[in-house]
């Protein structure tokens, strides 16, 4: 398995009674981005949190960069690993959140900080000034002493970004990073993850950005009900979808967008 970074093969989750994931297949190279799309409730956000062991599996395989992650498999049978070797896994593997996550009491050159201290042992002099060319890098190397509740919802997500980089993931996986945000912040987010990608980082990217998606994505995957309904590059999938469904959703998107556009322009008339 270490032709691909990231490599699914049959993956099921469930909760309770509801199967949310029914048997997902994905591969992914390093360096590629590729973007799930889909309704709500298509199982985009349960199956990131699989990669990144925030939820267990309940069959299939998971590997990154040729390490199965979260099992251990001993005589053709899974064995659930130790927490403490599933964190060591995820220090692997950076994730950006629908909300920030930061810690309200420190600033934002501590909150990038923080994990790369106290989790790797780094020398504080040494990941301080790497935290501040992160800052740079997102556009907010003026912002280092300034206290989250000072920050727009974009400058809060950028930090996040920041925080996640300051690790050297060998992943990133981003879910849904501009849902939280007001229209006129997302530019500056998207701006930074297009960034991100042309550096050459491996990103999955849970988004309904249908404009970063064609522009940004390698590899385009449409899941609706648990499961993969259609992939391919982003010409092929979003400009000329094979499957109904892909139809659908893509058209709902896109009249969704025009209302949103025309309101905004209705909403700025005197």
């Amino acid at each position: 398995m270490t032709s691909h970074l990231v490599q699914a093969v049959n993956v099921t989750k469930s909760f309770g009674n509801n199967e949310v994931l029914k048997g997902i297949d994905l591969s992914v190279r390093a360096g590629q981005v590729v973007c799930l799309l889909g309704p709500s409730g298509s199982g985009k956000t349960t199956f990131l949190r699989c990669i990144n062991q925030l939820e267990s599996i309940d069959g299939g395989r998971i590997w990154v960069d040729g390490e199965l992650i979260g099992y251990a498999e001993r005589g053709g049978r899974l064995h659930r690993l130790k927490d403490k070797e599933i964190a060591a896994q995820r220090r692997e593997i950076g994730m950006v959140f629908q909300r920030f996550n930061l810690f309200p009491h420190m600033t934002v050159l501590e909150n990038v900080c923080e994990a790369p201290c106290t989790v790797q042992g780094r020398r504080r002099k040494e990941v301080e000034a790497e935290a501040q060319t992160l800052l740079e890098r997102v556009g907010l190397g003026d912002k280092p002493h300034a206290y989250p509740n000072e920050l727009s919802g974009g400058q809060q997500q950028r930090v996040a970004i920041a925080r996640a980089l300051a690790m050297h993931p060998k992943l990133m996986l981003f879910d849904e990073p501009t849902s939280a945000l007001d229209p006129e912040l997302v530019g500056d987010v998207l701006a930074a993850m297009r960034d991100l990608a042309s550096s050459g980082m491996t990103m999955i990217v849970v988004t309904h950005e249908m404009s970063f998606a064609r522009e940004v994505a390698d590899h385009v995957v449409f899941m609706d009900a648990g499961v993969v309904v259609e992939e391919g590059r982003p010409s092929e999938v979003l400009v000329n979808p094979q499957h109904r469904r892909t139809q659908d959703f893509l058209r709902r998107v896109t009249s969704e967008d025009d209302r949103g556009d025309d309101e905004g322009v209705r909403g700025s008339t005197p």
